[in-house]
């Protein structure tokens, strides 16, 4: 059975309680914590705790840098407080930034099957994918996928891989505003690290973007695919395009400060649609 985290969520770090609160009333179904959190995940129980439905996910436990057996401790314990409400999304991250990088599959077949040893449900866990081998991984061994930095292109060539029955949850990233000049430059500060970090380039490639448009700083044409901006309901727009393609869930990732985050989130939710 898929998890269900609603049409929307929410992809950023530092969320607060309090701000979980917020996104929940919002109608947003979900909060995706980014970067590569220490096994206890201690700070997942304050969002539940604060909210009543919303759903708390990882983007993502790094395989690397969190042992399997702590995570398992960790999901059981969050799982037992706060039933089908946690959502382990775990990844290989970036051959750049480790000394001891495996082959992906390889290493989250063996991460995989320490966590189905561990008890950790198949249908509660999610892998950050992007190529066709770890979408096709994620599909056998996780409820589904979680790619990051993607189009609505990919999103549609993922669930064609991936089959109707698995989940799939695209990150996508906001920028609140009409205009393209300031859009792009916000953009491009985000996507500065990425553009060194060969599984995107790779990805980006396959999509069919050219040397030139992966080459620092980006060209337009890969900023505007991978940050959507404009009015509320041009946003909204592209944001629905991945559900179109064929996404169970879209992370939003509005490229904002901690003060603006929720009057952003609130501006979108009703060109989404969204029921508060």
């Amino acid at each position: 059975m898929k998890p269900d985290l609603g049409a929307y969520g929410v992809f950023g770090s530092g969320v607060t309680p309090a701000q979980a609160a917020q996104i929940e009333a919002l109608g947003y179904g979900a909060v995706w914590v980014g970067g590569s959190p220490p096994a206890e995940l201690d700070w997942v129980e304050p969002l539940l705790d604060a909210t009543e439905r919303l759903q708390v996910a990882t983007g993502i436990v790094n395989i690397w840098t969190a042992a399997a057996g702590p995570v398992a401790e960790s999901f059981h314990r969050i799982d037992r407080a706060y039933p089908g409400r946690f959502l382990l999304g775990i990844g290989v991250g970036h051959p750049e930034a480790q000394t001891e990088y495996r082959k992906p599959v390889a290493a989250l077949d063996e991460y995989l099957d320490k966590l189905d040893e561990y008890g950790v449900p198949k249908d509660r866990r999610v892998v950050a994918a992007l190529g066709p081998r770890v979408l096709r991984l994620s599909a056998d061994r996780s409820a589904g996928a979680h790619p990051y930095l993607t189009t609505p292109e990919h999103t549609a060539l993922a669930r064609e891989l991936i089959g109707p029955q698995a989940f799939l949850a695209p990150e996508h990233k906001v920028v609140l505003t009409t205009d393209a000049a300031r859009a792009r430059a916000v953009g491009r500060k985000a996507l500065d690290i990425y553009l060194n970090l060969q599984n995107y380039l790779a990805n980006w490639k396959r999509l069919g973007f050219t040397d030139d448009d992966v080459a620092h700083p980006g060209s337009d044409a890969l900023v505007d695919a991978v940050v959507a901006y404009g009015s509320t309901e041009a946003i909204a727009a592209r944001l629905r395009a991945h559900r179109d393609a064929g996404a169970d869930h879209v992370p939003v990732q509005v490229l904002t400060g901690p003060d603006t985050l929720v009057p952003a989130l609130t501006e979108l939710a009703e060109a989404l649609g969204l029921s508060r």
